[in-house]
C-alpha cells in the first residue's frame, strides 16, 4: 500500500492507495507551526478511522510546495511508516520531459499533475488546477510539459475583494441562476464565479490558438467541479490527480 502526499499552501492531501485503486483520501490543512508528531498523530487517527493499519504502508510518495513542510512529512514517513519517502524534485524520475527555460522553476505540483493527465488521456494536453492559484498547464503531444499560465485563485481573487472593499461583505463561492444580479450578493457571485468562468474560456481559446491544436481540457481541484458546471470548455475533471501522479512517480523511481 501507498501513501501519498500532496503538501500545497492551503491544504495537504493524503492518499492512501491499494495497488492501482484509490482506496482512502483525506485532507489536513497546512500549517507551519504544526510539528510532524502532531501531523502523525492526526495521520494515525484517520487511517485507523479508515481500517488501514500504519504497518500496512510500504510506500510513500510526496509533491510538495512548501518546503518546511517537506522535512516534517519526510520525518513522518520514517518515524510513522518506517518508509524512506520518494519526494518529486530534483533527483528524481518523473517521466516528464520539462521543455521549459528554466525547468527548475517547475514546482513538483505540475509535474506529477502532468505525468497523471498525460498517463490519462494522452496529449495534447491542458491541465487547469484550481488551487490557491489558477494554474494552466500545457502538455505537448509526447507528454512534455510545455509552459504555463498562471493566476490568481477563486478563492484568492474573492478573498482580496472582500478585505480591501469596504461596503462588499463576503459570500458563498456558489454560481448565480443570472449572470446580471438583483442584490450586491448575486452581483458578486456572478462577477467572482463567471469572472472565473470567462477568464478560463479566454486563456483555453488562447492557448489553443497558440500551439495550433486543440488540446483536450482536463480540470482538477476543489473548485472544478464548480467551473465545469458552467464551461463546455473543460472535458473531464479528476479531483485526485496529484495523488495518481504520485503513484506513478512512486512506481517510477521504484523500478
Amino acid at each position: 500500500m501507498l501513501a501519498a502526499f500532496d503538501l500545497g499552501n492551503t491544504q495537504v492531501t493524503v492518499g492512501v492507495f491499494d495497488g492501482p485503486a484509490l482506496r482512502s483520501c483525506f485532507r489536513l490543512a497546512s500549517d507551519l507551526g504544526r510539528p510532524s508528531e502532531e501531523y502523525g498523530l492526526l495521520l494515525s487517527g484517520l487511517l485507523a478511522r479508515e481500517g488501514i493499519p500504519c504497518e500496512a504502508i510500504d510506500g510513500t510518495a510526496i509533491a510538495s510546495v512548501v518546503p518546511p513542510l517537506t522535512e516534517r512529512f519526510t520525518e513522518l514517513s520514517e518515524r510513522l511508516f518506517h518508509q524512506c519517502a520518494v519526494v518529486v524534485g530534483a533527483g528524481t524520475r518523473t517521466g516528464v520531459h520539462v521543455a521549459t527555460h528554466n525547468p527548475r522553476e517547475v514546482g513538483p505540483d505540475r509535474i506529477v499533475n502532468a505525468a497523471a493527465a498525460f498517463d490519462l488521456y494522452g496529449g495534447p494536453l491542458i491541465v487547469i488546477d484550481f488551487g490557491t492559484a489558477t494554474a494552466f498547464d500545457v502538455i505537448g503531444a509526447d507528454g512534455s510539459y510545455l509552459g504555463a499560465a498562471i493566476a490568481p485563485g477563486l478563492a484568492l481573487s474573492a478573498e482580496a475583494l472582500f478585505r480591501h472593499a469596504s461596503r462588499l461583505h463576503r459570500v458563498d463561492l456558489q454560481t448565480p441562476r443570472n449572470v446580471v444580479g438583483k442584490d450586491s450578493a448575486s452581483a458578486l457571485q456572478s462577477g467572482v464565479m463567471l469572472g472565473h468562468v470567462a477568464m478560463v474560456e479566454g486563456m483555453v481559446a488562447r492557448i489553443r490558438s497558440e500551439m495550433g491544436h486543440r488540446s483536450t481540457v482536463v480540470a482538477t481541484g476543489d473548485l472544478a467541479p464548480a467551473i465545469a458546471e458552467r464551461t463546455s470548455v473543460i472535458e473531464h475533471v479528476e479531483p485526485h490527480l496529484a495523488l495518481l501522479g504520485l503513484r506513478l512517480m512512486h512506481e517510477l523511481n521504484q523500478r
